[in-house]
């Protein structure tokens, strides 16, 4: 997934890029057609023009993997180079190498849109009702602070519990499909080299003032570059909000091998139709970008149903995740 490749291309969130290597290793010319690899690797194996021979064995069942051919791809001096940018004017300009926390980010959303075939749902949320809960909840109760993203994150682990179908990971390797009995969320972070998707465990089983908490601690280590890998590895459904940059509506690129992700835009009073009357609301706009290899259109609304069920009645929040599940 993207965490890992953010691992596997330094470690750290947001360590430099390699020094340039300046020769090439000597290529294989054999065929190559025999060696064990996954199809996705041969693919890119063929458009960087990497023998398979090259490569070593890291993949499930001793195949070559794609992290493999990439990897070759670096020793022979194989990934295509992007020439140098010509000036056109005299005006003035610097050149930023990439870190690897970049390039890993580049790579690993390529793929999701070059091999995932995205389709999106678009949802209006009524917030008048959750507004006023986290108000009475913020008041009310000393030392607990809770955001309107808090309880999303937690509505939308629940609507997973209750749309088991949305819940998964895709392993393209094996070409099969993992169903989760738990929502491990991803919270997408913005930090100054790219975003970092840190996760919070079972959030379906967890208090909202819990969510909160652990968002809170997650997002300081993230920004100070102390994530643990177990921290960000993982996930079983992603949230990215930017409604707190003024953004209406967006559309987010499914992080894999994820299957889905929740785009939220910001909430603001609109004008909409109630009983034939205009009347303000507090809305809001969320998109869901999902997989279409694994996740139809009917699941997909099936969970922005749950999804507004919860948030415009977020009293539901508050009871067990199963019991919600049940009335689905």
């Amino acid at each position: 997934d993207l965490e890992s490749a953010i691992v596997a291309a330094g470690g750290r969130i947001a360590s430099p890029p390699p020094p340039v290597r300046s020769g090439k290793a000597p290529r294989s010319h054999t065929d190559d057609s025999q060696v064990s690899a996954t199809p996705l690797a041969r693919r890119l194996a063929n458009k960087l023009g990497i023998n398979l021979h090259d490569c070593r064995k890291s993949g499930s069942l001793g195949r070559v993997s794609r992290d493999d051919v990439l990897a070759a791809a670096l020793l022979l001096d194989g990934l295509p180079q992007a020439g140098a940018p010509q000036a056109t004017s005299a005006t003035a300009f610097e050149t930023l190498p990439m870190s690897s926390m970049r390039r890993a980010i580049a790579d690993r959303l390529q793929m999701s849109k070059q091999h995932a075939p995205h389709f999106r749902l678009t949802v209006d949320l009524d917030l008048e009702r959750l507004l006023a809960l986290r108000k009475e909840i913020n008041s009310e109760v000393p030392g607990v602070k809770i955001s309107v993203n808090d309880m999303l994150v937690k509505a939308c682990a629940m609507a997973l519990i209750a749309v088991p179908d949305v819940n998964i990971q895709f392993d393209e390797a094996t070409q099969s499909i993992r169903r989760f009995a738990d929502a491990d969320i991803s919270v997408a972070v913005a930090l100054p080299d790219g975003l970092i998707t840190p996760i919070v465990r079972l959030a379906n089983s967890r208090s909202i003032s819990d969510i909160s908490n652990e968002i809170h601690s997650l997002i300081t280590k993230a920004r100070a570059g102390m994530l643990k890998p177990e921290e960000f590895q993982g996930g079983t459904f992603s949230v990215s909000n930017l409604g707190m940059l003024g953004v209406r509506q967006f559309d987010a690129i499914i992080n894999p091998p994820q299957g889905a992700i929740l785009a939220i835009g910001a909430g603001e009073p609109r004008a909409v139709v109630r009983d034939g009357q205009i009347v303000v609301r507090h809305q809001l706009t969320v998109s869901l970008s999902c997989d279409h290899r694994v996740i139809d259109g009917a699941s997909g609304a099936a969970f922005l149903q749950a999804l507004k069920r919860l948030v415009e009645t977020p009293t539901l929040l508050f009871i067990e995740e199963t019991s919600y599940a049940r009335q689905i």
